[in-house]
């Protein structure tokens, strides 16, 4: 296959690219800074974008076989002022909708479009176990998934497969969350978040790509999928793990109140969750590689 990959130099875009390279595929990148050194494979095409529209790369998608968006600004990248949740929400639907403006031009269409999302699709759902057919949250993230999903919607009516890949927290060393929990235990503060009662929806990064790449072969799969661990935990139970793997203690709370101060509104990303389960994935035929999250980070650390 050769596929498109719009924010492709991010951690989940630098994984799948090499994970669809091993596997024999094709590969060009978006990017609106391309550079020979971003941690992508020398295999990889890299073209320019401007994250808005088609223009320039539009024509790569005549003859492509596959386009997975991933692209859209940092949820993480800092508070959750009224001007950075505009930027957050803005990117996903201009990434989208240029996706769509080069399939729509092109003469022999991809096969499938994969869209990301987030868990948080789903809003909190306390200890209820939540898959695809939970109806979306009404909190900020919950609003901004069925927008960005919906951004790639018009696909589907121009006969081109979609699947739309709801991803948990993405366990990897090159970034994203991890590095960041990791941090106090090295300086033996670390400990849950709040009440750590607030379950947590993970995925290591090694089996996102596989599960991507799973869906984008599969060409009967198509609609939302569930990308985390069959096992989800607590917060309380991921201090543990990780203080059990780095050799560290795990005694020290983080009070939410103190989260809130720091964070704003964004706090409600590591104070609430969901126990979403990857239920569609599964009846697929998908297996994981790391279903378990204490093999899952000493994988990643040892």
């Amino acid at each position: 296959m050769k596929v498109i990959i719009t924010g492709g130099t991010g951690l989940i875009g630098r994984a799948l690219a090499a994970e669809l390279l091993a596997a024999g595929h094709e590969v060009v990148v978006l990017s609106r800074n391309p550079r020979p050194a971003q941690g992508l494979p020398p295999e990889v095409r890299v073209e320019r974008w401007d994250g808005r529209t088609a223009q320039g790369w539009g024509p790569l998608a005549d003859g492509a076989d596959a386009i997975v968006n991933l692209a859209g600004e940092n949820i993480a990248g800092g508070r959750w002022t009224a001007e950075r949740k505009r930027r957050i929400r803005q990117s996903r639907i201009d990434a989208g909708q240029a996706v769509v403006e080069a399939v729509r031009a092109a003469k022999r269409k991809p096969a499938v479009v994969a869209q990301a999302s987030g868990i948080g699709y789903y809003g909190p759902h306390g200890d209820e176990e939540v898959t695809e057919d939970f109806p979306p949250g009404e909190d900020f993230l919950g609003r901004l998934a069925v927008e960005w999903e919906a951004s790639t919607a018009p696909v589907e009516s121009l006969g081109v497969r979609r699947v739309v890949v709801r991803t948990g927290v993405v366990l990897s060393r090159e970034g994203g969350a991890l590095p960041r929990l990791t941090l106090p235990f090295r300086f033996f503060l670390g400990g849950p978040l709040g009440s750590g009662r607030q379950w947590m929806p993970w995925i290591h990064i090694t089996d996102e790509v596989r599960a991507i790449r799973f869906l984008l072969e599969k060409e009967d799969a198509r609609g939302p999928y569930n990308l985390a661990a069959p096992r989800p935990v607590i917060n309380r139970e991921l201090a543990r793990a990780l203080g059990r793997v780095l050799g560290r203690p795990a005694w020290l709370p983080v009070p939410a109140p103190a989260l809130k101060l720091l964070l704003g509104e964004m706090s409600a990303v590591l104070l609430t969750g969901q126990r979403a389960v990857p239920k569609r994935l599964l009846e697929e035929g998908f297996r994981f590689q790391w279903p378990e999250l204490e093999t899952a980070l000493r994988n990643l650390y040892l």
